[in-house]
Order: C-alpha cells, then structure tokens, then sequence
C-alpha cells in the first residue's frame, strides 16, 4: 500500500483501465495496474506490432524534438505528455540546448501525479492537469507557470494522442486553436494512429479500445495532414514513423506496419 500511494492518488480506481498506463506497459514501464495490463494485452491480440509501434512512437517524439531545437526552439508544450519514461521532452531538449523549458499537460490522474514527483525540484519544466481539448485552459495555465513566452516560438508536441480526440471535439480546430497561440516559427509534431495502414489490426484495436475509458478514432493521411492547416510541412511530410528522418544506421522497420503516421510543420 505504502508504494502505491508514492505514486498514485488515492481517488484512482485501479481496477479502470487508462490509456496513459497501457501505452507506459508496452513500453515496459512500471506505472501501470493489472486492468491496464489485460487491457494491453488484448490490444496486443488485435495488434500484435504495438510494442513496436510504441518504441517507433517513442522515438519519433525524440527526434521531432531535436529537429525543434535545431530550429531555434527552445520551449515546448507537450500535449497529452503521458506517464513519464526515459527520453522525457525536457531531457532530450536539454541535452541539446541546457536552457529548454517544458510544460506537459495530461488529465489521467497518474501521469499527473508521477510527473509532478519527477518534476519536483525542476524549475524549468511542470505539468498542468487539463483537458487538451480545452486549449483556453491549457494555453492559460501555459501563461501562468511562467515557463511558455508566447513571443518567442513554441514546440507544441500532439504525439501519439489525437486518436483519443473523438470526432465531436473537432480535432482540426483545437489544432487551430493552439496555432493561433503562437507565433510564426512555432512548430507541430503530430502522431495518430491510422486505419490506411494494417485497417484489419486498426479494426481491431478500435473495437478493444471501444470498451474502455479512452476510445479510439483512427485517421487517415488526408485527415491527419489537414490538422497541420496553417503550417508549412518539413521534409518528408506526414509518414509513417520510421520513414520520417530516421537517424543514420537506424535498423529498417517495415513501415507499412508501424500504425501511426507523424509529421512536424512550421508555422508561417
């Protein structure tokens, strides 16, 4: 009891599956209760690429973040930031530029909770517990941790977290609401699951997901690179994830199995 308390809220029912603690399982972290195991296990039954797809996911974030800071980012706001694991936005931003500011923002109680453990003694990055769906909030709360300079270009990350956006919530504007927020060199790093790649196994996962707190609702390419209206797309545009900038010696993935396309755009 005393170690799940160091880490997790007292209010949090364990026995309700998140897709926060789902995603830290297949990238085999410890945050994460027996319902989100069985929970990811079954993605896995109807997916059994996720693990690898988490990594690719995990990876892309990681090298959109270092492409950022080559640009002259030097803040971000990580939208749907998720459970902490190695290769944090502030850790790979600040190996790269010392001085990086972060500010991640989640609703899943856990994420919260264990972010704010990390983040404790760091003066530079924090998390807001909100509703990215609800940018007047997150761009608020953004404005009064003192971290995020609206003047100065911003790195909003959407990494692997727009497929829980349903349809209704009008993913295109809420996009468009955070990139009305910032200024012309501000950049978009966007990952979503897709149906164009693998529909069977996406069919799939929609359906095991269906039944839990955090549906989801695959895109296709058209859909996704529409929510980068008002951006100018870097080379290669919105790809599957091991084809955007691999690193040189990467191993080959086979990209019409990876289930997510991403895609980094500038805005003008």
């Amino acid at each position: 009891m005393a170690d799940r308390l160091s880490w997790v809220p007292d209010d949090v029912d364990p026995g309700l599956p998140s897709a926060a603690r789902l995603y830290d399982y297949l990238l085999g972290g410890g945050h994460n209760f027996a319902a989100d195991r069985e929970l990811a296990e079954r993605f896995l039954r109807a997916q059994p690429n996720a693990r690898t797809i988490a990594r690719l996911n995990r990876a892309f974030l990681r090298r959109a973040v270092l492409h950022l800071v080559d640009a002259g980012v030097r803040q971000f706001l990580d939208l749907g930031s998720g459970i902490p694991t190695v290769g944090n936005v502030h850790e790979v931003a600040r190996r790269a530029a010392p001085g990086s500011r972060v500010v991640y923002v989640d609703y899943e109680d856990v994420a919260v909770a264990h972010s704010r453990m990390l983040l404790a003694d760091d003066d530079r990055s924090t998390i807001l517990q909100e509703d990215l769906t609800d940018p007047a909030a997150v761009l608020a709360g953004a404005r009064a941790t003192g971290l995020i300079d609206f003047a100065e270009p911003v790195g909003l990350l959407a990494v692997g977290v727009f497929h829980f956006v349903p349809p209704e919530a009008d993913p295109r504007a809420v996009v468009a609401a955070y990139r009305d927020a910032v200024p012309p060199g501000s950049h978009l790093a966007l990952s979503q699951f897709t149906s164009d790649l693998q529909p069977g196994e996406m069919a799939g996962v929609v359906e095991v997901m269906r039944r839990s707190a955090n549906p989801m609702y695959p895109r296709t390419h058209a859909e996704i690179t529409a929510l980068f209206e008002g951006f100018d797309l870097v080379e290669p545009g919105v790809v599957p994830l091991p084809l955007w900038r691999p690193e040189p010696g990467a191993g080959e993935e086979d990209a019409d199995r990876a289930g997510i396309f991403a895609g980094v755009g500038r805005k003008r």
